[in-house]
Formats: C-alpha cells, sequence, structure tokens
C-alpha cells in the first residue's frame, strides 16, 4: 500500500505542476545562422589561419596526411582566440575511453605574471597532447594500476568546439587516447586505423576502374532510440537510477498492443526538450534531421544526415550527453538502456553504413541500372563476402548484458547475421552467380486508386525490419547495435573485414591484370565465385520466425543468442590474426577488449543481482508486512 500510495502522490504532484519551460526561438536566430556556429570548422580556420597552414591542415582532414607538428603553434593560438572571444575559460581533451562513454579533464587558459597579472595561453604541445591519468580506466590488462601514465593525442579530423556551461563554457578537443606503450586504451584509436586500413583496400579497387582517388572514407548515419519518462517516476526507481531499467514491477493494463504511439503526434514537453536538444547539436555542428514517437510508449527517435565515421561516432556520443543533460529542464530523465521496460520494445540504433570517395562518390550507389555498374557490385560483393566470412565478430560486436534482453525480441533482429537485398538486387545477385548480369527489374509506378493523388514511383524492392544488415538504397543498415552503444566498436569491426573482403578482390584482380586478362571478365568470375560461397547468408524472409532460424541452423550460420556465447570470438586465432593484419588491434589490445567485456558483463549482472535483492528488502517486503497487517 506504500508503494500504491507513493505513486498516487507522484501522479497527483505531475498532474497539477505547471513548469515553464525553457523557449527556445528559432525567430531571434535561423537554423542556418545557428549551425555549426560553436564548431573550429574549415570556415572558422580558413579566416583564422595563414594560408599555409590552412592548407597543411586541410590535407591532413581530407586525405589522412601526417599531421605537422610544425602547424601546431599556429592552429593553438587561433583556436584559443576564438574559443575566448566565444566566452571559453578552459580547455580540455576529450576521449572515448573503454567504458563507453566520453571522458574529460578541464584545464584552464590562464597563466600568472610575475607582477601579479595574468595572460591567457594555449600552446601548440598543449593542443596536441595531453597526459590524463589512465589507471583508472579500464584496460584489460594492458596497464597495471600503478602504471598510470596514458595520452590524449589531437584529432583534428574531427573539428573542436564550443561546449556552453551554465556559467561559461569549454573548448572541446577531441582526442585520442593511448598508452605510455602506445596501445589504445580508447575506442577512437582502432576505429581510426579501420578507415585508413579500408581506405587502402578501397583505392586499390577503384585504381583498377581507372579512378584517381586518395582516400576512402567510411560514412555513418546512427538513428538513435531513447526514452523520456517523468522525473518523478525516475526518481522513485531504484533500478532506473542505478540499472537503467526496472527489475521488479508490475506490466500496465495498456502498453503498446493499439499501436497508437508510432509516429504519433509529440507531446508538448517532450517537443520542447527535442527543440532545445536540436538547437545545442546545430550549434555544435551535428546535422540532426528526424525526429518522432518510436513505437513504445514515451519511447522517441533521433536521426542524423550521415557523416564521416569517425565525426559521426563523436557526434552520436555527444548528441546523447546532450539529451541526457537536457532532459531535466523539462521534468524528464532520458533513458538509453537497451530493454528498460519489459514487455514492450527496448532502443537500438541502427548503423547506416556506407563507403565515399574524396571525390564525393558514394561506392554503395547502384545507379538506375545496377546491374550495368561494375564498380557498385564489386563493392557490394565484397560487403556480403565479409559478412559471409566474419559474422561472429559482427555479432559479438553487439554484444552486451543490455543488448541481450533485445536481440531477437520483436523490436530487434535476431542474433543470426544476415542480409536483406531487396527483389530488386537479389535477383541481380542471382544471374551474377550463374553469368552476366542482364536486366535490372523495375518498380513502376504506383496506382492508388484516386484521382487526386499522383502516381508515385514504386521501389523495385519491400523494405524488412527484421534483418540484421540490410541493403537500403545506397547503404547498408546494420540494426543489431543497442541504444546506449558507443558505435565506435561495431563501425571498427565492419570496416576491418570489409578492407580484408576489398584486399581480396584487389589481390585476384590485379594478379588477373598483370596476366593480361580482360578485367570484366576477371570480375565477372571472381563475382560469381564469391557469390557461390557467400550466399548462404542472404535471406529476404521474416527474421523472427521459427523457420528462418531452422532453416540457418542448416546453412551452418551461427547463432549466439547471448554475450557469452559470442565473446570467445575476440580472442579467436583468426580474429588475432586478421586484425593484426590490418593494424587495427594487436593481440594485446584484443585480449583487452575480451577481458573488459567479460568484465562489464559480470558487473551489470551482479549490480542488477545486488539491486533487486535491495529493492525486495527495502520496497516489496515492508509493503507486504503493512497489508498483511492491515487484512489481519
Amino acid at each position: 500500500m506504500a508503494t500504491v500510495n507513493g505513486r498516487k502522490a507522484i501522479i497527483e504532484k505531475i498532474a497539477t505542476t505547471r513548469t515553464n519551460y525553457p523557449q527556445v526561438d528559432f525567430n531571434e536566430a535561423t537554423l542556418k545562422e545557428l549551425f555549426g556556429i560553436n564548431v573550429f570548422n574549415t570556415r572558422v580556420q580558413k579566416e583564422r589561419l595563414s594560408k599555409p597552414v590552412f592548407k597543411a591542415l586541410q590535407k591532413t582532414i581530407r586525405e589522412g596526411a601526417t599531421l605537422d607538428p610544425a602547424i601546431a603553434d599556429s592552429v593553438a593560438s587561433a583556436m584559443k582566440d576564438w574559443a575566448i572571444e566565444s566566452g571559453a575559460t578552459h580547455f580540455t581533451h576529450l576521449f572515448q575511453p573503454m567504458t563507453g562513454l566520453t571522458a574529460e579533464k578541464h584545464d584552464s587558459f590562464l597563466a600568472p605574471n610575475e607582477d601579479g597579472s595574468a595572460i591567457a595561453e594555449f600552446s601548440g604541445k598543449e593542443l596536441i597532447k595531453g597526459e590524463p591519468d589512465a589507471s583508472s580506466f579500464p584496460s584489460g590488462g594492458l596497464r597495471a594500476t600503478f602504471e598510470a601514465r596514458g595520452y590524449t593525442a589531437w584529432d583534428p579530423t574531427s573539428p573542436a568546439y564550443i561546449m556552453d556551461n551554465p556559467n561559461g563554457a569549454t573548448l572541446v578537443i577531441p582526442t585520442a587516447f593511448v598508452s605510455w606503450t602506445g596501445e589504445a586504451l580508447d575506442k577512437k584509436t582502432p576505429l581510426l586505423r579501420s578507415i585508413d586500413a579500408l581506405s587502402v583496400q578501397a583505392c586499390r579497387i577503384l585504381k583498377l576502374f581507372g579512378k584517381k582517388v586518395t582516400r576512402v572514407t567510411t560514412t555513418v548515419g546512427p538513428e538513435q532510440e531513447y526514452f523520456l519518462i517523468d522525473s518523478m517516476f525516475y526518481w522513485s526507481r531504484p533500478d532506473l537510477i542505478n540499472a537503467g531499467r526496472t527489475l521488479l514491477g508490475a506490466a500496465p493494463p495498456k502498453g503498446q498492443e493499439l499501436e497508437d504511439q508510432y509516429f504519433g503526434a509529440i507531446p508538448d514537453r517532450v517537443i520542447a526538450c527535442m527543440a532545445d536538444c536540436e538547437a545545442q547539436l546545430f550549434k555544435l555542428g551535428v546535422p540532426v534531421k528526424t525526429r518522432h514517437n518510436e513505437v513504445a510508449p514515451s519511447q522517441y527517435e533521433i536521426a542524423p544526415i550521415f557523416e564521416d565515421s569517425n565525426l559521426a561516432t563523436d557526434h552520436n556520443q555527444l548528441l546523447m550527453e546532450i539529451i541526457r543533460r537536457t532532459a531535466p529542464k523539462y521534468g524528464l530523465a532520458a533513458l538509453f538502456h537497451e530493454k528498460p521496460f519489459a514487455g514492450i520494445n527496448g532502443s537500438g540504433k541502427h548503423n547506416n553504413w556506407s563507403m565515399s570517395t574524396d571525390t564525393g562518390e558514394n561506392l554503395l550507389n547502384p545507379g538506375e541500372t545496377p546491374h550495368e555498374n561494375t564498380q557498385f557490385l564489386v563493392f557490394c560483393v565484397a560487403v556480403i563476402r565479409a559478412v559471409a566470412k566474419y559474422p561472429e565478430l559482427l555479432r559479438v560486436s553487439v554484444s552486451g548484458a543490455a543488448n541481450d534482453h533485445r536481440l531477437g525480441a520483436n523490436e530487434a533482429p535476431p542474433a543470426i547475421m544476415s542480409i536483406f537485398l531487396g527483389s530488386q538486387l537479389q535477383d541481380i545477385m542471382d544471374q551474377l552467380e550463374n553469368g552476366p548480369a542482364k536486366n535490372t527489374k523495375s518498380g513502376g509506378m504506383m496506382e492508388i486508386g484516386v484521382s487526386v493523388l499522383p502516381k508515385l514511383p514504386k521501389d523495385a524492392g519491400d523494405r524488412n525490419r527484421t534483418s540484421p544488415f540490410a541493403f537500403t538504397g545506397n547503404k547498408f543498415e546494420f540494426r543489431a547495435l543497442g541504444a546506449s552503444q558507443s558505435i565506435a566498436g561495431p563501425n571498427t569491426v565492419l570496416n576491418t573485414i570489409v578492407a580484408e573482403s576489398l584486399d581480396y578482390l584487389a589481390t585476384k584482380l590485379e594478379a588477373d591484370v598483370k596476366a593480361g586478362k580482360n578485367l570484366n571478365a576477371s570480375i565477372q568470375e571472381l563475382l560469381s565465385s564469391i557469390l557461390k560461397e557467400s550466399k548462404k547468408v542472404l535471406f529476404n524472409g521474416d527474421g523472427y520466425s521459427k523457420e528462418w532460424h531452422e532453416e540457418a541452423e542448416r546453412r551452418g550460420l551461427p547463432n549466439h543468442k547471448n554475450t557469452v556465447e559470442s565473446l570467445p570470438i575476440i580472442i579467436s586465432k583468426e580474429s588475432v590474426q586478421l586484425f593484426s593484419k590490418y593494424k587495427v588491434y594487436n593481440e594485446s589490445e584484443l585480449k583487452s577488449r575480451f577481458n573488459i567485456l567479460c568484465e562489464h558483463y559480470i558487473k551489470t549482472v551482479n549490480v542488477e543481482a545486488k539491486l533487486t535483492a535491495v529493492m525486495a528488502k527495502t520496497m516489496i517486503l515492508p509493503a507486504c508486512y503493512k497489508y498483511l497487517g492491515e487484512v489481519s
């Protein structure tokens, strides 16, 4: 009864509270004026740096050239002046340790003079390298507790920005985080290595097609799902506060069974919070595009336009932090746990992935006639081969105690890694397996049957929401990621396995060309043989069905249903050889990731177990005793 009365009091307070929420006036500053005003972007760099320094910095950013340390002082001085003019008093090297969150240590620009006055200083040395304590972050055995030295290294490909605080502002510099021995202690460093690995192999393929390309990057647009609930409900739940999900409770009479939440009208308080978050994100150069109600009650989604995968990773971490910080201003709490409430949909993070050249060409754009687009077919088949050869690595990249509650349920794809191509592309691959592809299916026009409505162009294939890895027009959507996850890990794996696949294709084709064989004939022969071996991973049907699980087993596709089953693949001989070959992880770094993930899983489950016991003793049992006394 105490719990019932407490909930009643909370509901009454929520119903009678009238809050004056902060106002975001887009009439005062338009979207165009807001976007990127707090970012040390290309426009600001061009205005404040000398031409030689600007060109050298841009060469590093755009082409992946080695950073010239000689320009650091000039960049640091310009960055400091710009930041102070924007109200900044401190700077910080932001990095992404293996906690999956971000970390920062703030230092002021202040430097005292002998005469008692002070000046603002920020040197190139301070810009390039920081030295946070590495002993208290997860290292998985890479560092002993007494070995505390760690370094942050400036990442010029992700621009610095100003983060406004309640009092003042901070210059934030995205960095990588490594140990004294040079091993990666973070998620950014392996991601950057994997991008370089893929770029090298993709450029080899493009050279065969006569393309003058110096760099290929992977692009990502992560669709972020999350819950917003009233703060008073949040603070009344120790399990939500400490575990991010409800551990005990009763299902409500109404959940999502009426299907009336998805794409519904966004409540005023929620849309006010969304608009505030978006205004902050626009200032920070995060290109958020879409917002809507998700399937479960109180569940929402925000999605950006795609960006370079390194920048997209930084921006996604920033987006989650902005939502967490902003929600309380509106009497709300943000939940990013994959399954905060039983019985309704959990939250994922759909990772829309593609490859793009430094000339702006999307390598997974099929064009109007995909069967004639040989370059697209080569890159697409390379991705198919990568997923077919390394499904267990993709599975482990999205593992975790929280995501175990979601994968395979109705709102998430199963743990079986398969690819949905759609009927148009599947037909082309079927043709290609047995010879040259000769035609492309057309979707035609859709007749709606209402005279006032226009005829709509019909896609040649439907969408499949049950596939963990689906082709969606000009990209692949990796749908198995959990909402709380950093996208760095899954994209590091994806970049690396595709790099290996491109390496395999390039090596075969280069040998054939050197031997005097016709390139098109060699491509046809090679793609056909790859599809014969890799078609087991192609599936256009219902991923939730019992029949698919049985079929997948017959095809020999692995089905690791939980984290415990999937983790050992990280330190397998095949994984060590793959990541070492492309210098993404060495063996010690892989072992450390295995240890960290095992430890995190155990600690998460242990915290939930202790929480359940505490709640039972301090909340449920007293209520039962009180009720028993009243009945007696």
